[in-house]
């Protein structure tokens, strides 16, 4: 039996994906993981290597869920929601890369408790 979706809009579904890397080495390592698979893509198509773009998921996933297995000790949330996991790595390295995840976060916590937040 499929899981059940819970969220039904991305903006819902950030917060929550925020929550479920809250440990610093989990972020650290999505982080590392998104840089590392972009820096890829702008490599194979300056030199034309195709074949490389094959390392992508690996890496992608790889550095994600040590993550979340060791660290955060949770379920990816790829395994329900993977095109807006896959879009929400990406607005978290963002938010990570411009010293956003702190305030990201803490409004992601309230979201989840059921506060209200002004963004």
């Amino acid at each position: 039996m499929a899981t059940e979706r819970k969220y039904k809009s991305f903006k819902q579904f950030y917060p929550y994906y925020l929550t479920e890397h809250q440990d610093p080495v989990c972020q650290e390592l999505h982080f590392t993981g998104t840089l590392t698979l972009l820096l890829i893509l702008f490599i194979a198509i300056l030199i034309q290597k195709w074949w490389l773009l094959a390392l992508i998921p690996l890496v992608g996933y790889g550095f994600a869920w040590v993550g979340h297995f060791f660290f955060e000790k949770n379920k990816p949330a790829t395994f329900t929601y993977p095109l807006w996991s896959l879009g929400s790595d990406f607005v978290m390295f963002y938010h990570i890369l411009t010293n956003q995840i702190g305030q990201k976060m803490a409004d992601a916590r309230r979201t989840i408790n059921g506060e209200r937040v002004n963004n």
